[in-house]
């Protein structure tokens, strides 16, 4: 009786997560399959645009061999932005968590607060955010200002991070705007945790250090593995993205394997983080 309670339970929580997934998976077959399996397609064509519709002459492997063995394009481009990326996700991460913390303590003014940690993220997209970085909003001005710019030249002068680095650093405003998502999920990862924890960690006289390490982070693990992810993805698709503007030149054969490309060295990515991820979270378990 037990075993047979236990799997219409299992049931009806696979029946209720289907139920909301649902929608995604409906509006995937109704307008992205297609597009998708339609782009695979031309990736291995050179498509022609006619007056009478488009030409389709079958090129097999030409574009990705030499995206990848013909071109060095694709990689000049490519692994600064990854250097990028390595700087810009840890700094995203660390930021989020702790305006989390502290938007979750009780304070005059919370609601506002946490309104405006979001906001940018509806009004900087697009062109507003495009004219905001032309316009030189989006630097630290403080580095100017003290030298401490000309002092980081020299440090990274040698250093094939010293342009990654840079970038950064004259849209690290931006990358600060970018957080408010991660913001928000690390906020209802907080309140997830119980009250009780940190009291009885209280009483046992932990210091609010110990309480962080022994409590909140390993609490919030499932949370950070989601901004982790979410952040990455994110960043691959950021406005000034030099791969996705390679990715507008050429023809559509061209455009679409090199997509492609750029799909399958995401996932990858994704792929190793989520190693590393689960790995370091095992470690810090089993110790």
């Amino acid at each position: 009786m037990r075993s047979k309670k236990t799997m219409k339970a299992k049931t009806s929580r696979h029946l209720e997560a289907l139920l909301f997934v649902a929608p995604w998976i409906t509006g995937f077959l109704l307008f992205m399959a297609f597009p998708l399996g339609f782009s695979l397609y031309m990736s291995f064509h050179k498509v022609t645009v006619l007056p009478t519709g488009l030409k389709y002459d079958f090129q097999g492997f030409k574009y990705y061999s030499e995206l990848l063995f013909g071109s060095s394009a694709l990689y000049d481009n490519l692994i600064p932005f990854f250097q990028e990326i390595v700087i810009m996700v840890p700094i995203i991460l660390v930021f989020s968590l702790f305006i989390a913390i502290m938007l979750n303590q009780d304070f005059p003014g919370r609601m506002l607060f946490r309104v405006v940690f979001f906001l940018p993220i509806i009004f900087t997209s697009g062109h507003i955010l495009t004219e905001f970085v032309n316009q030189g909003e989006g630097t630290l001005g403080f580095l100017e200002r003290f030298s401490i710019g000309e002092y980081l030249d020299q440090f990274l002068s040698d250093s094939s991070w010293a342009k990654p680095v840079k970038d950064v650093l004259n849209r690290f405003v931006l990358v600060l705007w970018y957080s408010g998502v991660q913001i928000l999920i690390f906020l209802a990862g907080r309140q997830t945790i119980s009250k009780s924890s940190y009291e009885s960690a209280r009483i046992d006289g932990a210091t609010p250090w110990e309480v962080f390490w022994k409590i909140t982070l390993p609490a919030m693990s499932p949370f950070i593995l989601l901004n982790l992810i979410y952040t990455v993805v994110d960043m691959f698709t950021f406005p000034y993205n030099p791969v996705i503007e390679l990715i507008n030149t050429g023809n559509y054969g061209y455009n679409s394997a090199l997509a492609w490309i750029y799909f399958v060295v995401i996932v990858l990515f994704l792929a190793i983080l989520l190693l590393l991820f689960l790995r370091m979270n095992r470690s810090a378990r089993s110790r």
